[in-house]
């Protein structure tokens, strides 16, 4: 917990200087990071390494193994998150409402094409 909650604050703060530093803009992009990211891969490792324990085995590697896909996943849907944010900023002048249907819809594509994308790499490889 304690772990969780060093990690949470040290990317709570590194959002606020990118903030300072670059504007609100580019912190906006790292406001969800803080929040959800550092908390869910610890407790992916952690769920899916007792859950090996539960079976005799170690679980290190399953645990490991499953953060870092979770944090891939993160990625991809941040790529995503910043065409929603280009969709929004292009469009909401003129759209307004239909601005965020639209940018919602880009954002989904975007992040599930840029995974597809990454399962088939992995797969030639």
């Amino acid at each position: 917990m304690a772990q969780r909650f060093v990690l949470g604050g040290l990317a709570t703060v590194l959002a606020g200087a990118v903030a300072k530093v670059f504007g609100p803009e580019a912190g906006g992009l790292f406001l969800a990071f803080p929040a959800i990211l550092c908390a869910s891969a610890t407790l992916i490792e952690k769920h899916e390494r007792e859950r090996k324990q539960k079976l005799g085995l170690s679980g290190y590697r399953r645990g490991t193994d499953a953060a870092a896909l979770d944090a891939a996943g993160a990625a991809l849907g941040s790529i995503g998150l910043a065409a929603f944010g280009a969709c929004v900023w292009r469009f909401a002048p003129g759209l307004a409402y239909s601005s965020l249907a639209l940018a919602s819809i880009t954002w989904l594509l975007v992040s599930v094409l840029l995974w597809r994308l990454r399962r088939e790499v992995r797969a030639i490889r």
